[in-house]
């Protein structure tokens, strides 16, 4: 179902849609510069967004994005690792509301 090819219908939102997607990529394109935030860790910080939604388009680009700013497979363990935590941690504070007090 996912195929990265599909990534080039992108496009299709400039078509029908050109200043909002114009203002969309400039968006994404200055939140994922180098700033305070290096470019690597904003890049592993999208890997765990990703991950976290289930987006194998957002984690393959970020992936790839991210190898180019330097980032490591230690890095990306790291980031599963962390996501996977995080989202459990979730489950048991939401899950305290089930029990009654």
């Amino acid at each position: 179902m996912h195929k990265m090819e599909n990534l080039k219908k992108l496009s299709k939102l400039k078509d029908h849609a050109k200043p909002t997607t114009d203002a969309f990529w400039a968006y994404d394109n200055l939140a994922l510069a180098d700033g305070v935030i290096p470019k690597k860790y904003k890049e592993l910080m999208a890997i765990a967004v990703g991950l976290t939604t289930q987006c194998a388009y957002c984690i393959e680009a970020h992936k790839n994005a991210a190898l180019k700013a330097g980032a490591t497979e230690e890095e990306f363990a790291e980031v599963v690792l962390l996501t996977a935590a995080i989202r459990a941690g979730g489950a048991l504070t939401h899950g305290t509301h089930l029990f009654e007090d």
